[in-house]
């Protein structure tokens, strides 16, 4: 089988992938996009079917295509995945799809050797495009021979997937909170494991969390600071949109509980940090408000007064006398879904790219090990907002030009 030789090679085909394609397209720069599957396939089979983005649509797409849907609605999965196939083909993106990358080498010279089943193709610059969600993480806590379905969320697909009986969710940020909402919506019996998390508002003041975000510099934070790494954000798109508010998930009867601990004699332990988790979203939710506030007052805005968004309901019984033990079969508890995220898989790159962590050494994008090979799409890439689609459009820019200077 012939090799086939391009200048840049992208793998990956969903937002950052197609990013990286229009913007070397722009530079008239030849280039190759493979992906696995198909256009957008975590969005496809990795996420439950009443998915919603968390971004309004006039604010959750690239500058060049707008949702067909409504601007302030939030797109469906079904609707991401079909704009970022019309993306694709608005662009004339070269994708090939079904195109598995099995390993990436380096050769002597410096260029780069993808091989794939369909043969190897060679390329002076490679994209490494697959994305923030790439290994789902899951706990080994809970033995087999405990006769409990065990899935990450990113397998959970809705509630009549699950066996009868009560769920427990580990994991309250976005994805979290919604799964448990939906399935006390179905009238299953729910626990909820929360962790240390941030709770923006949906909205404040006639205008989206996102664009305050925006109006605030938070997208545009470089920086982590110290603990924030594994805070999770706990918003909401579903049911057009709503502030996550752990004290009303708990009035409306799911069990809240502290962080979870461990597993023993057929016993879930948790850590007795519920309350102080709860105010500590609470507090986050304030402050963005006071941020909000004092923006409003320095720039002379006219917008309404929302008095009733400092309003919190009574703190649950269940924060104030928390479990800290739970007999799983005396619970009726039959799954456990996982919302405990996700860790880069790199291992097809089969040479040294990578920091002492095993993470990818890079400046904005470019890698400071292997010159010519680039990443995409991954959190805090070069700032808050590079591993979502209105994010990773500014790092493709930058990607892209590198390229073209090289």
């Amino acid at each position: 089988m012939p090799v086939k030789k391009v200048e840049t090679l992208i793998i990956g085909g969903g937002q950052a992938g197609l990013a990286a394609s229009r913007h070397l397209g722009k530079l008239g720069k030849e280039h190759l996009l493979l992906e696995r599957k198909r256009i957008a396939e975590r969005w496809r089979s990795e996420r439950w079917d009443s998915l919603v983005a968390n971004g309004p649509a006039w604010h959750d797409r690239f500058p060049d295509l707008a949702f067909k849907c409504d601007d302030n609605a939030f797109a469906t999965r079904d609707e991401i995945v079909q704009y970022l196939v019309d993306y694709a083909k608005q662009n004339n993106s070269p994708i090939r799809t079904g195109v598995e990358v099995t390993a990436l080498h380096r050769n002597p010279d410096g260029t780069f050797r993808a091989e794939t089943a369909d043969g190897v193709i060679e390329a002076k610059n490679v994209v490494a495009a697959t994305g923030a969600f790439q290994k789902p993480l899951r706990p080994v806590m809970v033995p087999d021979s405990e006769g409990i379905l065990q899935i990450h969320s990113a397998h959970y697909v809705n509630p009549a997937q699950l066996p009868p009986g009560a769920v427990l969710v580990v994991g309250a940020g976005s994805s979290g909170a919604q799964i448990a909402d939906e399935l006390q919506r179905a009238e299953r019996k729910v626990y909820l494991s929360v962790c240390p998390h941030d709770r923006p508002p949906r909205a404040y003041r006639s205008k989206d969390f996102v664009w305050w975000l925006g109006a605030l510099g938070k997208w545009d934070a470089k920086t982590i600071a110290p603990g924030m790494e594994h805070v999770t954000i706990a918003v909401s798109g579903a049911h057009g949109g709503h502030t996550v508010d752990f004290r009303n998930l708990a009035h409306r009867g799911i069990t809240l509980v502290g962080r979870t601990d461990g597993f023993a004699d057929g016993k879930m332990s948790f850590a007795p940090d519920l309350k102080a988790n709860i105010e500590r979203g609470d507090a986050n939710l304030f402050s963005v408000l006071d941020e909000a506030d004092a923006y409003i007052a320095a720039n002379k805005l006219d917008f309404p007064l929302e008095p009733d968004a400092r309003t919190l309901e009574a703190m649950p019984d269940c924060a104030l006398n928390p479990i800290l033990s739970l007999d799983l079969k005396q619970a009726g508890v039959t799954s456990i879904i996982w919302s405990t995220g996700y860790a880069l898989d790199f291992g097809w790159i089969k040479f040294d790219a990578f920091d002492d962590k095993g993470r990818p050494a890079h400046e904005r994008g470019v890698s400071t090990k292997a010159p010519g090979l680039y990443f995409l799409g991954l959190p805090w890439l070069s700032r808050r907002a590079s591993a979502f689609i209105w994010g990773v459009w500014v790092d493709a820019e930058h990607v892209a030009g590198q390229i073209a200077a090289r």
